[in-house]
């Protein structure tokens, strides 16, 4: 059990002692995760939502002129973008309930409130925590895996543009055969019987002079940033409920309970 605290003991304390008690009872790793969580997620949600917009807009106007062949890709935009309206919720309630149970477990190891006790209830807690953010972070390792690929492709496309404007310079009779081209069916943007599938040659070069390849590209890298904290910040809550739940688990071996 922790020590019984003296009432003349705590008069006695001042607002000096106070305040460093309230700063030695903030679990500063779970509120640096949460930090990080909430920023990450605001880039991957908010410039996500935008850069699958933009990438509609982009493929329908240069990749696929027909409807058809853009319809289940335009159907799969819809839905994720409403997926990120659920991720961002589950994400701010999570991360509430994370940095609470950092508050919790870091008071019961430092003994900040006198008689409080580390339960057998708080330390399952604590493993339900570890077992739920350890799943989370597997999935969004593949989440952040899965946002590489449209950065990917665009860059492909950006490099493939200053290729093409290089032989322009100095070879325009090659560049005018368009033998060097970019195929978005190729990543599975579009299938393979979309019109045209693929721009070349000086098409390929003025897409990339657009506005609105630039903007997606940029929201395509600031989405795959966000999802690298956010993955960062799972690491980050993972280590710290882990160490909290280890230090509790010690706690109880010696009695406290």
């Amino acid at each position: 059990m922790f020590p019984v605290r003296q009432p003349w003991l705590c008069k006695a304390l001042g607002c000096y002692d106070s305040c460093i008690r309230c700063i030695g009872a903030v679990p500063y790793p779970s509120l640096l995760a949460t930090l990080l969580c909430y920023t990450g997620m605001a880039l991957f949600c908010g410039c996500g939502h935008e850069a699958l917009g933009q990438t509609e807009v982009l493929i329908e106007t240069y990749f696929a002129y027909n409807a058809q062949d853009y319809a289940v890709m335009s159907s799969f935009i819809k839905y994720f973008q409403f997926v990120i309206y659920g991720l961002a919720s589950f994400f701010f309630i999570y991360g509430i309930l994370l940095l609470s149970e950092g508050f919790y477990a870091t008071s019961a190891v430092k003994q900040t409130f006198g008689e409080f006790r580390s339960t057998q209830f708080g330390r399952c807690l604590s493993l339900t925590f570890i077992i739920l953010t350890y799943i989370l972070a597997f999935i969004w390792l593949v989440v952040f895996a899965f946002t590489a690929v449209p950065v990917l492709f665009l860059f492909n496309m950006e490099l493939t543009c200053h290729t093409i404007n290089l032989l322009a310079e100095t070879s325009p009779i090659i560049n005018q055969h368009g033998w060097i081209c970019m195929d978005a069916r190729q990543f599975g943007l579009i299938p393979w019987n979309a019109v045209p599938g693929k721009s070349c040659g000086t098409t390929l070069a003025a897409i990339c002079k657009t506005s609105e390849f630039h903007v997606t590209y940029d929201l395509y890298i600031a989405t795959f940033a966000g999802a690298g904290v956010t993955l960062l910040a799972l690491f980050l809550y993972l280590a710290t409920t882990t160490y909290n739940y280890a230090v509790l688990r010690f706690l109880g071996r010696k009695g406290i309970r």
